[in-house]
């Protein structure tokens, strides 16, 4: 059965357009683990626009889901993660003007300040993940860091314009897949997936786990947060 990992970011992207305590990520975490989530995501972000280390620190200590830290390769960001201790830290590409990550890491250009990240994470006892482009050159280039486990970015078939350019991104995901499981890495795969457009990806033999968060957070506004996890977990397992 395909897992779901549910990204609550946006939980706290409504909090902070407030400044104030409510919504409250953690109670949304909570929702997603008795409505069949199997990890919960977030995002600490170097400028803190929504998840912040508090929320880290108590997701830590109450959900008993695997918990994936979001997170860039900044050393303060990588103190952080050594002492909450999450189960899987997720490295992405970061730049404070985007509104959502852009695509995935560029593992040639930044080699060795990843290999160090991953090193660092690793003594902690933290899992470590990529997120990385659905391209050749850099699935290859996570062999030499030590990471046994991507996620692939599916940002440009869920922004696809048409049907022709779907089935090109839907190709280059499968293909990715393929050469990742023939090296014996773990793939999950997630960005900008919705009820619309998941099933093809879903469909995709070797990817373990799907992450997404946005579109749950949509729906949840009309159907509830736990009804819309549920939606989705039937969706990709259908």
């Amino acid at each position: 059965m395909l897992k779901l990992g549910v990204n609550i970011d946006h939980v706290a992207t409504l909090r902070e357009a407030r400044a104030g305590i409510e919504p409250e990520p953690l109670f949304a975490a909570l929702i997603c683990e008795v409505s069949g989530a199997d990890s919960i995501v977030a995002h600490l972000r170097e400028d803190r626009r929504h998840i912040k280390e508090d929320d880290l620190y108590n997701l830590k200590k109450v959900i008993k889901l695997r918990l994936n830290l979001e997170m860039s390769v900044a050393p303060r960001i990588i103190k952080i993660a050594c002492k909450s201790k999450p189960d899987q830290a997720t490295f992405v590409p970061e730049k404070r003007q985007e509104l959502t990550t852009e695509g995935g890491l560029d593992i040639l250009a930044s080699r060795h300040k990843i290999e160090k990240a991953v090193r660092r994470l690793s003594e902690a006892g933290i899992e470590v993940s990529l997120f990385i482009d659905p391209d050749p050159r850099q699935i290859d280039a996570v062999k030499k860091t030590g990471v046994r486990m991507i996620e692939l970015h599916t940002g440009s078939y869920a922004n696809a314009r048409n049907m022709r350019e779907e089935d090109k991104y839907f190709n280059k995901l499968k293909s990715a897949v393929a050469q990742a499981k023939a090296i014996g890495l773990e793939v999950f795969a997630g960005h900008g997936l919705n009820y619309v457009n998941v099933s093809r990806v879903a469909a995709i033999k070797g990817i373990e786990e799907l992450n997404i968060g946005h579109s749950i957070i949509s729906r949840a506004v009309f159907v509830g947060l736990g009804q819309a996890v549920k939606e989705m977990k039937n969706l990709i397992n259908r």
